[in-house]
């Protein structure tokens, strides 16, 4: 990928707004607490800093990738458009009667997610796709112009069409766009074979749905935010991070508004994958925990893990199945509520919960005297010793440790008869047992042993958390990168430009066409690259080459991964032996005597990813200026014990650190358990391990 001089990297979170300027081989960083009204405001603010701690003018800003938690806040809080549903007769309900999965078994009181859109919102036409793409019934304008006019005296904002089957053949839904387009010219439209071209007609409505509804507001965001930069002098191309981990021109981010859903999180991803490639690292567990989630990922062979499908809005205690499923290319990451601003209470049975509800910016927690009066995660860690109050993100904020300890006691200790301190140990313990649980269910469904991982520990208040999720996890090795606490922000910075296409086809391996699948793929090949081309015009772009497949009667498919060869000249006998090479490492053995399909096609094109310079590294050859010490709870002793403070700015190379430590820094606090010691690696990194 090429790379401008002058480069802006910007993550709205739910409660910091990062901001990372890299001029040449110099960064800036800084973080100011999200604007909901305006996010735009924060950015302009947190730019203005950087730029004058580079000594330079935005209009210098060659580039400026974002990345955003806009998308996803919208379908959480459902504050998108006034949105309309057209789909196949006798499809309405699809996206309220879900599947026949129970996301809680046993509890016979379950209440199931409302749907995006109620009844009323959702309109029919006649004409029917079977599943080969052959037309059983017709579709014609005299059928769908009744129900636009409906859809118009509505007074719609955006529209999403989801006709049954459409991802093999989309010309009754072209249709229906284009009568839209000619009766409500005003109206945004989404069609799922645009979207999500895939089958499984629950997720790809979903998804449809998902996209119209945030479409106007990512929009309406996105010009005002091109608007706001060009008053300042910044005249440069605007790109957007998708939730693959690539980025795309801000014009197709307005478009498919729903590839922005898992963004932020994308950024620490690559970003993590960047560091495991400089340390020559092929098992990283990515540990990214911010303001208001945590976010939890497995990278192997420093490439972090994809899905096609992920779910948004969790309803049930983060319950798989319980929330809003997106069928978009998405890097696979558990993701809980579980962050500094995450709130804690006393549940029914006496015990303390933590999350998902979130204190965010506005008021944040109670430390921040903005009129937060319930403990969050961040007055739990104030009162246990690991932030400094008139320290707090680079001196910018003072935090108030009475209010912590007031709210602590008030909302827990009252209730649970026990002190602020006590309670704040109890509130910490439950929120790091939670991350560990996810990291663990993560780790056992893909077949991984956490142990032969190293974690790289990343956002605001993950290096606060992080020795202890390791003490919990058994994993030996921790590194906090520099720059850890904007650490998304920067992993923008890091990625390729790229575009997933992705299509559904069902074949049989009984039933191989050759000659189909080098069309179908050589069309998806030039679909993703068309895209890719629209933001850089002169790089190389790679293709990426995977099928998803299954065993005959089983529910979903793995990812196949194929070669250049192997994609443009397909034999079966070799899709097979990749299938079952990749089934056995997934559980274990393969079945004899079944039969094979494949269901989905999938390019990736991306630009090459950035040359990365392997670390030296350093055992520790030298001491380090202990600035003080304070009061530091340690958990694992269950006790207050004396740790070292220690500037991380002063640490040099090989500078080794003993715990009990706190290191600070502008952006984020790192704390060195008891068990542990630490090294600052060439490249900054801060290399954590047990104590030998």
């Amino acid at each position: 990928m090429q790379q401008s001089t002058t480069r802006l990297g910007v993550d709205i979170g739910g409660t910091f707004t990062d901001v990372v300027l890299e001029v040449g081989t110099q960064s800036f960083s800084t973080k100011v607490l999200t604007t909901y009204v305006a996010p735009e405001n924060a950015i302009i603010d947190g730019m203005q800093q950087v730029c004058a701690k580079a000594a330079i003018s935005p209009a210098q800003i060659a580039q400026i990738i974002h990345g955003t938690t806009l998308a996803t806040n919208a379908l959480i809080e459902r504050r998108g458009a006034k949105t309309a549903l057209i789909t196949t007769t006798g499809f309405r309900d699809v996206i309220e009667m879900r599947t026949e999965s129970r996301f809680e078994q046993y509890d016979l009181n379950l209440a199931l997610p409302e749907p995006l859109l109620p009844r009323q919102m959702r309109y029919t036409v006649p004409g029917r796709i079977d599943a080969s793409g052959d037309e059983l019934l017709p579709l014609t304008r005299a059928d769908i112009e009744p129900v636009v006019a409906q859809i118009a005296k509505a007074g719609y904002d955006s529209v999403a069409v989801g006709l049954i089957h459409s991802y093999l053949n989309d010309a009754h839904e072209k249709l229906v766009g284009e009568v839209l387009a000619d009766m409500m010219p005003e109206v945004m439209i989404s069609l799922s074979s645009e979207v999500s071209p895939q089958m499984r007609e629950y997720e790809r409505f979903n998804t449809v749905v998902a996209n119209a509804y945030i479409k106007p507001l990512m929009k309406s965001y996105l010009g005002r935010l091109e608007g706001r930069m060009r008053d300042e002098g910044v005249d440069c191309n605007i790109f957007l991070m998708h939730s693959g981990g690539g980025i795309i021109s801000i014009e197709n981010a307005a478009e498919f508004p729903v590839r922005l859903v898992e963004s932020g999180p994308a950024g620490g991803a690559v970003f993590a994958a960047n560091i495991a490639a400089r340390y020559g690292l092929d098992k990283v567990l990515s540990f990214d925990m911010g303001g208001t989630t945590a976010k939890i990922c497995l990278i192997k062979d420093q490439t972090p893990k994809t899905s096609r499908v992920f779910e948004v809005a969790r309803t049930y205690r983060f319950k798989k199945g319980s929330g809003m499923p997106i069928s978009i290319p998405v890097i696979d990451m558990v993701e809980i509520g579980a962050g500094g601003g995450s709130l804690a209470h006393v549940d029914s049975m006496r015990q303390i919960r933590v999350g998902p509800e979130s204190a965010g910016s506005e008021p944040g927690p109670a430390c921040y005297g903005r009129g937060g009066e319930k403990p969050a995660v961040t007055d739990a860690d104030l009162v246990l010793g690991k932030l400094d109050p008139d320290n707090f993100a680079g001196g910018s904020m003072k935090l108030d440790a009475a209010s912590s300890a007031k709210a602590l006691k008030s909302t827990l200790g009252d209730v649970l008869d026990m002190d602020a301190a006590t309670a704040a140990f109890g509130l910490a313990e439950v929120v790091d047992e939670n991350m560990a649980n996810a990291a663990r269910v993560h780790a056992v469904e893909n077949g991984e042993d956490l142990s032969e991982y190293t974690m790289i520990a990343f956002g605001g208040a993950a290096p606060l958390h992080a020795g202890r999720l390791c003490e919990k996890l058994g994993v030996k090795r921790l590194l906090v990168p520099q720059g850890a606490g904007v650490g998304s922000a920067i992993g923008f910075l890091r990625a390729p430009f790229s575009f997933e296409a992705n299509r559904s086809v069902y074949m049989t391996l009984a039933d191989f066409q050759p000659d189909k699948i080098r069309t179908l793929l050589t069309d998806l090949q030039s679909e993703a690259t068309g895209f890719v081309r629209n933001c850089d015009a002169i790089s190389p772009i790679l293709s990426e080459f995977k099928v998803y497949m299954r065993y005959s009667g089983q529910g979903w498919e793995i990812p196949i991964t194929l070669t250049q060869e192997q994609a443009m000249r397909p034999d079966a006998a070799i899709f097979e032996a990749r299938f079952i090479e990749d089934y056995v490492k997934l559980f274990g053995r393969a079945v004899e005597g079944m039969n094979i399909e494949i269901t989905v096609w999938s390019v990736n094109a991306t630009t090459p990813q950035q040359s990365v310079e392997r670390v030296r590294e350093d055992v520790g050859s030298s001491s380090t200026t202990v600035q003080g010490t304070r009061k530091l709870f340690d958990p694992a002793l269950a006790d207050f014990v004396t740790a070292s403070v220690i500037l991380r700015d002063e640490m040099t190379e090989g500078a080794t650190v003993q715990g009990p430590s706190v290191i600070t820094e502008d952006e984020t606090t790192i704390i060195v358990p008891t068990s542990r010691s630490a090294v600052r690696q060439p490249d900054g990194c801060l290399d954590m391990r047990i104590k030998s």
